[in-house]
């Protein structure tokens, strides 16, 4: 009787710790009763969820080229690049922004996972009608879905630009040294936080959440991840902040945050070396932009895949870091490179 006591008591208390401590809390879904507003237009998946959505530039009937531009780490469609509209209606450039699942106001999907990513975004293009092939930009962690894309719908691609772009330390093509080296190079918290993140992702919520060890530094907002460049860049964002700003963790951090770093630090079901070149007869081109002083990027490790993927056009910008493309000078570079190169 005693041992059953015991046994009963260790459940009922670990059953509370992964109530209280480990399982996350219910998003706060758009639209839902006691849920945010939704302000933005959206479109209804096949799924039933939505996604919202915010066009610019040229009427898309009009334009000659589209671009899905997809947002980073606690980001949104709101982000606001320094594109200029003499560029916009010097190239007749149509531009596609949405919340990615989970993040503004697009719904969860507790289900999202890398393949489902790519899917999205064809979708998206779909609903809207922006025909047969599209341009697509990621911006760090969003360019993720964007090795998807070139994996999973590589015939909807007209181009391709990797903007900083995240790595994954366990992805299985990179030698075990260089991937350790380059993992060694975080702070220490940072690498403390992607171990948890692959090798126990059912840890993440209470991770991010306890108060005795620092977790992940870009979301306490410790500056040392920041080189001098991205640091003169950081003060000119800071005086003309982005709208929506406030909007990116409304249904909660869990679907947007934690869930996009279990994803994409998880085990993917391809490498990016497995990859094919989507344009074997130069119709379209894929580019990497990687800043020399990246210090949240590791670039050995994106100028790896460069090597072992040569249809990739590999740009290493010198005096830059990881938030380059707020430069006008350089976003401008980009955009010119994937729809003229």
């Amino acid at each position: 009787m005693i041992a059953q006591i015991a046994v009963a008591t260790i459940v009922g208390v670990l059953g509370w710790a992964y109530l209280a401590l480990l399982k996350p809390p219910p998003p706060k879904v758009c639209g839902s009763p006691g849920g945010p507003l939704v302000t933005s237009p959206r479109v209804q998946l096949s799924d039933g969820r939505y996604l919202a959505y915010k066009e610019e530039g040229i009427a898309k009937e009009k334009a000659k080229y589209k671009i899905i531009i997809v947002h980073g780490f606690d980001s949104s469609k709101d982000l606001k690049l320094p594109i200029s509209q003499d560029l916009i209606q010097e190239l007749q450039i149509y531009l596609l922004q949405y919340d990615r699942a989970g993040y503004g106001e697009s719904d969860p999907h507790p289900k999202r996972s890398v393949k489902s990513e790519a899917f999205d975004i064809e979708e998206l293009a779909d609903k809207l009608q922006l025909g047969p092939k599209f341009y697509v930009l990621g911006l760090s962690m969003g360019a993720y879905l964007l090795w998807s894309c070139l994996k999973y719908i590589p015939h909807r691609l007209a181009g391709v630009a990797l903007v900083v772009p995240f790595v994954n330390y366990w992805w299985s093509c990179y030698p075990a040294k260089l991937s350790k080296q380059a993992l060694g190079k975080m702070l220490a918290q940072d690498q403390r936080a992607f171990r948890i993140v692959h090798y126990a992702p059912w840890l993440v919520h209470w991770w991010m959440n306890q108060k005795w060890f620092r977790a992940l530094s870009i979301t306490e907002g410790n500056m040392a991840i920041f080189s001098p460049p991205d640091l003169e860049i950081v003060k000119q964002l800071s005086d003309a902040p982005s709208p929506g700003q406030e909007k990116v963790r409304q249904q909660g951090e869990f679907e947007c945050l934690y869930r996009d770093m279990i994803i994409a630090f998880g085990n993917w079901d391809f490498a990016p070396t497995e990859i094919t070149n989507p344009f074997p007869n130069n119709e379209g081109s894929v580019h990497l932009w990687q800043g020399h002083d990246d210090r949240i990027i590791p670039r050995e490790l994106n100028r790896y895949l460069a090597e072992k993927l040569p249809w990739i056009q590999y740009h290493e910008v010198p005096n830059a870091g990881h938030l380059l493309i707020y430069n006008a000078n350089f976003c401008e570079t980009i955009l010119r490179k994937l729809l003229t190169s």
